[in-house]
């Protein structure tokens, strides 16, 4: 009987590994198939940065009076939009539970991550940054000011129409959530909405982008990484 529980326990535990290495390998080449491109024509009008964490990257966005009033929809998560004190946006998409509930690693529930995988509702996170931060710290890109319009105008259509902002805990002072249009889960990451705004933006990104390594790889193969 114990062996017999103990054979079934390895079956299991091997296919979870092969689901989870089919799985990071597939973003291989959902990186590197090229996606559907908007239109706007590049350019270098306007410098904006990405910011790579380990399972998440973010968007840094100038405070510019074009941003400032593309994100008013910030204002009802608390972000201080308007604030002469900010330099920058940093902007995020993800799962609702997690994302709010998660400001460590050590915050981490088991519930929050299997809704994330599963299926949740989504938010956008933004906060602000100082003036005088060094961009050339983070990888950048170059955009036209249509591609930035363009870049703005798919932010601000996550948020939708009404925009609600959520109360959460623990989180950076100048940090605000906000309900989010869409559904998140495994297939659809925080990363592959990073990948969406950009197409939209005229970048040609790769078709699927379900992690940061994923982002950056289509960034590669289009020579902008």
């Amino acid at each position: 009987m114990i062996r017999r529980f103990g054979k079934s326990l390895g079956r299991l535990l091997g296919a979870a590994l092969f689901v989870v290495a089919l799985y990071f390998g597939a973003a291989v080449p959902g990186g590197l198939i090229a996606g559907r491109v908007a239109e706007p024509g590049p350019g270098d009008d306007v410098q904006i940065g990405l910011i790579y964490g380990q399972i998440h990257v973010d968007f840094l966005l100038p405070a510019t009076a074009e941003t400032r009033a593309a994100l008013g929809f910030a204002r009802a998560g608390g972000v201080r939009v308007d604030g002469s004190d900010v330099g920058y946006f940093i902007i995020g998409w993800g799962a609702r539970d997690f994302y709010t509930t998660t400001p460590e690693w050590a915050d981490m529930s088991v519930r929050a991550t299997v809704r994330a995988i599963t299926g949740d509702a989504s938010v956008l996170r933004v906060d602000t940054v100082r003036p005088g931060i060094a961009l050339n710290q983070v990888p950048q890109l170059n955009l036209s000011h249509a591609q930035y319009t363009a870049l703005l105008a798919e932010i601000t259509s996550t948020a939708g129409p009404d925009p609600v902002g959520i109360e959460v805990q623990g989180h950076r002072a100048t940090s605000g959530f906000i309900e989010a249009e869409g559904r998140f889960h495994i297939l659809r990451t925080c990363n592959t909405w990073v990948g969406r705004v950009l197409r939209r933006a005229g970048v040609p990104m790769g078709i699927w982008t379900p992690t940061p390594y994923a982002v950056r790889l289509s960034l590669w193969r289009a020579g902008l990484a």
